[in-house]
């Protein structure tokens, strides 16, 4: 089972502002949010863990020199024993409702998926992984987390006691959500930590490029030392673990966000109607009430044309494969692929399609409803996964609250 550890935080130093300090994750940043997180604090995260393209392949010494730099300056200081980090996020989900997720952070032993520790529940798109591996061939630091998945009951009540202790580190990010950060290091909370998590399997939800990233690094870093992929001798080193920020698998700790779809570079007369008529019946429906709660309630796919039209797409029975994932991304996928060549562009946010398809960027959006906590749990254990670009965790946690030396 997932093995799953304490250690030696490397921390901004208290007089640091954490909100000018820590980033968002590096695969969610724009060119024009990375320089004004760059122009933040001269210690942002993203000097790090996203360094300037413009400085070419040079970037990557640079990232390790400013990691090397403020820790020489005492901007950053590694804490004095090993700890599990206990991370909470407080914001307001899409109905309104304030809510919290509250997870910990600690070092993940690396596995490969077919050993059946760790899942990965999605299918990734085609990504180079060469900038991952090349900044950590670099800096020799896990310098954002992934995120992690426990089916196993108990991680919260664990931990949540200690978020009664004012935090030792916080900040708001764009949305002026919380991000909270508190030391757990009490060897009875600890050991129990340890054999929750390493009860269950565990679901990697968000950072699967980074997990086959840290994947790789082991591999070449074992084979330097002479040690066997298969047959690691003696303790652990630190680079056959990940930072990785775990939490209960749970409706209450879990906002999920669908992933939509524009289409773009149909050929000009493509039968849309037609070829989705085959699979699914299609409903006129007010375009301004295609939200997610209207679809869940529905249950169906939101489509919409350019300019201002419209539709409820359900499954027509019998019309998908019975062994086919009971997911709209699943169900899209099929469809789609009856299509004459076409572009697809992945979107975040019901807003951003509709602005799309009213200014007629593309020829077709696609409005999917979330998966289920039950879906993700069920696709995971089963062996399954689910299409690319089905799942999205929200709020992210922030790069910059602690990072992990692979010494």
């Amino acid at each position: 089972m997932p093995r799953f550890e304490p250690f030696a935080g490397l921390r901004y130093a208290p007089t640091v502002d954490m909100s000018d300090a820590t980033a968002p994750p590096y695969d969610v940043i724009s060119p024009v949010e990375r320089a004004e997180l760059a122009g933040r604090h001269p210690a942002n995260a993203v000097h790090m863990d996203l360094p300037d393209e413009a400085d070419g392949p040079e970037r990557y010494h640079l990232a390790a020199a400013a990691l090397a730099r403020l820790q020489e300056e005492g901007v950053l200081r590694t804490d004095p024993q090993p700890a599990f980090y206990v991370y909470r996020m407080l914001f307001a989900d899409d109905d309104g409702q304030e809510r919290y997720t509250t997870g910990v952070l600690g070092a993940l032993e690396l596995t490969r998926p077919e050993e059946g520790q760790i899942l990965p529940h999605e299918h990734t798109t085609p990504k180079a992984k060469s900038d991952r591996l090349d900044l950590l061939r670099a800096t020799a630091h896990n310098l954002s987390p992934i995120w992690g998945l426990t089916p196993a009951v108990g991680l919260t009540a664990l931990i949540e006691p200690l978020t009664e202790a004012p935090a030792l580190a916080s900040a708001f990010d764009e949305d002026d959500f919380l991000h909270q950060l508190w030391v757990l290091d009490d060897p009875a909370v600890v050991d129990a930590v340890r054999a929750v998590v390493a009860s269950r399997p565990l679901i990697v939800a968000d950072g699967h490029h980074r997990y086959e990233t840290s994947l790789a690094y082991r591999d070449e870093r074992r084979a330097a030392a002479g040690r066997p992929n298969d047959e690691p001798d003696g303790e652990p080193a630190g680079y056959d673990s990940t930072l990785a920020f775990v939490i209960e698998l749970s409706d209450e700790q879990l906002a999920v966000r669908a992933i939509h779809r524009l289409v773009t570079g149909l050929p000009f007369g493509a039968d849309i109607f037609g070829i989705f008529g085959e699979r699914f019946e299609i409903r006129a429906h007010r375009l301004n009430d295609l939200q997610p709660a209207t679809l869940v309630e529905e249950g169906a796919i939101g489509m919409v044309l350019p300019g201002s039209e419209g539709f409820l797409l359900r499954p027509r029975p019998g019309a998908f494969d019975p062994s086919l994932p009971d997911l709209d991304s699943a169900r899209i996928a099929v469809a789609l692929a009856e299509l004459p060549p076409h572009e697809v562009v992945y979107q975040h946010g019901v807003d951003n399609v509709l602005d799309a398809m009213v200014s007629r960027e593309a020829q077709m959006g696609l409005l999917l409803r979330p998966a289920t906590v039950a879906q993700i749990a069920a696709t995971a254990e089963g062996g399954q996964r689910m299409p690319p670009k089905t799942t999205f965790f929200w709020p992210k946690p922030r790069t910059g609250f602690v990072y992990r030396d692979l010494g």
